[in-house]
């Protein structure tokens, strides 16, 4: 009979053993479960939190970062308009300057020309007068007499329109 009592089964100790079994659960649910859960769910919290702030910090360097390739975008712009100005400026100073080297090159020209004509002037007065002189030595000889100064100019005169007439006509 002694193996009969090891196989059987006694209700009384499997009712007991379940009710110990529900009780160990709710002191486990009570005193383990719940904290840990408490503890989990403040780490949830914790770690949303950081995902919120790391979200947060993204957003404003995104906005940073678009702020300052605006701003990289209105200083090119910027930069660009002075060089623009810049330019346009030293083109209207070069054309400034242009215009008066031109302006100063023409007088020198000019003032050329009329020292030319005033230095031929004088060059062909000087001709005359010699001209005149040694005709009148020419003249008084071959006549043998003098010629009255009035008379000896209206040749000469004559004979100097007569050559720059024959020059004119050469060239």
């Amino acid at each position: 009979m002694q193996s009969q009592q090891i196989i059987t089964v006694n209700l009384w100790q499997v009712v007991i053993s379940l009710c110990n079994l529900c009780v160990l659960f709710l002191i486990v649910k009570h005193f383990l479960y719940k904290p840990v859960k408490k503890v989990l769910a403040a780490r949830q919290a914790h770690v949303d939190g950081v995902y919120e702030q790391a979200d947060e910090a993204l957003r404003q360097a995104e906005a940073r970062r678009d702020e300052w390739s605006e701003k990289m975008t209105h200083a090119r712009e910027e930069a660009d308009a002075i060089v623009q100005r810049a330019t346009e400026h030293a083109g209207r100073s070069s054309d400034a300057i242009l215009a008066d080297a031109r302006a100063q090159a023409a007088g020198i020209v000019r003032q050329a020309k009329d020292e030319a004509r005033a230095t031929r002037a004088q060059a062909e007065e000087g001709i005359r007068q010699e001209i005149a002189g040694v005709s009148a030595e020419l003249a008084g000889k071959l006549l043998g007499r003098e010629i009255n100064e009035r008379d000896h100019r209206s040749l000469i005169d004559s004979f100097i329109g007569e050559m720059e007439d024959s020059r004119g006509a050469d060239q």
